[in-house]
């Protein structure tokens, strides 16, 4: 009977445990948004907040001018929906700074992007490479995006097809860029395809290239961290004027999301995990003590009532646990 009851016992530990792993699983495809979408909401008032403080600074703009779109092999002229800021005191973005905003239509991707690769940055919104010039500017601008988690920006970035265009809306412009065609592998003599799938350190794709461009990199394939997906979209237009100066063609070290997470969230998680432990602990056996030992009809109501106010404090505590562990984990996805 004691080793039925350890038995028992066990497996019902094991349940336990199987659904606070499913629960990671779930907070870590969906719940995560729940951040990046409030930091989205946070950076889009910051940076209509920043254009806002720039107009009225009478910065000069250039109005729409008909140019050749570089990418069009018949030479079209083509009318460019672009204002161009040429106030040269734009600054340079620090670190989480919002920079502008990134619109894919084809995807129907549009998120405030920020100034920096790295997992809290990522956590956000996409993220410019420092040591690339900034989008709309000479050179080519690098931005990162994760795939599957904290709303997934670039989660269909697979879809893209040569022609599709990207909106980039900064301090200085709105900038149209148009994706350009990659050998397909699998058939190469077939029509080409919006993207191509290098290694993890291959810098070579957010290097300067000679020509004004933007470069969109993620995770592939998807829920993992094997390779990135890059795509390539060429400047429509003229670029504005650098804030960078000569810096504008540094190539990063190592492409985006390569981090082993942050070592000091581990104490955070585990204190947090704990305190959802003892919580449903102390939960669990007050409602026992109610319980009594008569079973009685109205003690095993009263019983429930614990679980009334343990369950939210308990949900509290383990979301902020798992807001913590994911910090830890690397940035595979």
């Amino acid at each position: 009977m004691r080793f039925a009851r350890a038995l028992g016992a066990l497996g019902r530990l094991m349940i336990r445990v199987g659904v606070i792993i499913l629960l990671l699983v779930v907070y870590q495809l969906w719940g995560t948004g729940i951040h990046t979408a409030e930091a989205q909401n946070r950076l889009r008032k910051q940076f209509e907040q920043e254009q806002q403080a720039l107009a009225d600074g009478g910065g000069s703009t250039a109005s729409p001018s008909s140019t050749t779109d570089p990418t069009d092999p018949a030479g079209t002229p083509t009318t460019l929906p672009v204002k161009v800021q040429k106030d040269l005191s734009i600054r340079v973005p620090k670190p989480g700074d919002p920079i502008g905003i990134i619109d894919i239509p084809r995807i129907s991707s549009n998120f405030v992007f920020v100034e920096g690769v790295e997992l809290q940055y990522l956590s956000e919104g996409p993220g410019h490479y420092p040591g690339t010039p900034l989008p709309g500017q000479e050179g080519n601008a690098a931005i990162a995006g994760h795939r599957t988690t904290y709303k997934a920006p670039f989660n269909r970035i697979d879809e893209l097809r040569p022609g599709d265009l990207i909106f980039i809306t900064t301090l200085q412009g709105r900038f149209t860029y148009k994706v350009m065609g990659e050998p397909n592998p699998d058939d190469p003599t077939g029509p080409q395809i919006g993207h191509v799938i290098v290694n993890p350190t291959d810098v070579k794709v957010v290097s300067y290239q000679g020509r004004n461009e933007l470069t969109l990199t993620a995770c592939h394939p998807k829920y993992y961290a094997t390779n990135r997906i890059v795509v390539h979209a060429l400047l429509v237009g003229n670029p504005a004027p650098s804030v960078r100066g000569p810096a504008a063609h540094v190539t990063p070290t190592a492409l985006a999301e390569l981090d082993h997470g942050d070592p000091a969230q581990r104490v955070p998680a585990a204190l947090w995990g704990l305190l959802a432990g003892v919580i449903w602990f102390v939960t669990w056996y007050v409602s026992q003590r109610l319980k009594g030992r008569d079973g009685s009809l109205a003690r095993r109501s009263v019983r429930w009532l614990p679980y009334v106010v343990g369950i939210p404090l308990f949900a509290m505590a383990l979301y902020a646990s798992f807001e913590a562990f994911s910090k830890v984990l690397p940035g595979a996805f």
